[in-house]
C-alpha cells in the first residue's frame, strides 16, 4: 500500500476540558498519513486519481477550527473521518499534537495517534 503524508499542519482550536482552553484556544498540529494505491494517478499523471492534499489540508484545518471537543482523541477521530471520506483512502493514521497542553511541568509535546480503516 502506498502512502501520502501531510505533516505539521497548524490550526487554532478551542479543544480541551478546561474553561480557559475553550475560551482562549490554542494551536494544534496535525499529521496525517493516507494509505491508498497511487499507481493509477502516477500512470496517468492525473490528480483526480489521488487525493488533492491541498484540499484535504483545508478540510482538516476547518475541522480543527470547528466544533470544540474535550479530548484530542475525539478530534483525531473526526480528522480520520475527513480523510476516510475520500473513496481512494483505505486507511489513515492521524496524529494530533497539543504542544501547549495545560501541564504544569516542562514538556516537549503531547501527541495522540490513531489509525482507522475503511469499513
Amino acid at each position: 500500500m502506498d502512502s501520502v503524508r501531510l505533516s505539521g499542519l497548524r490550526a487554532r482550536g478551542r479543544h480541551g476540558c478546561l474553561p480557559a482552553e475553550r475560551e482562549l484556544g490554542q494551536e494544534f498540529v496535525v499529521d496525517v498519513t493516507l494509505f491508498l494505491d497511487t499507481a493509477p494517478a502516477a500512470a496517468g499523471d492525473d490528480l483526480t486519481k489521488t487525493v488533492d492534499y491541498g484540499t484535504l489540508a483545508l478540510q482538516l484545518v476547518r475541522t480543527v477550527e470547528g466544533e470544540p471537543v474535550n479530548l484530542i482523541e475525539t478530534l483525531a477521530d473526526r480528522l480520520a473521518s475527513v480523510c476516510l471520506a475520500y473513496d481512494l483512502v483505505d486507511e489513515v493514521e492521524v496524529s494530533v499534537h497539543k504542544p501547549a497542553a495545560p501541564i504544569p511541568l516542562p514538556f516537549g509535546d503531547v501527541v495522540v495517534t490513531i489509525r482507522r480503516a475503511r469499513g
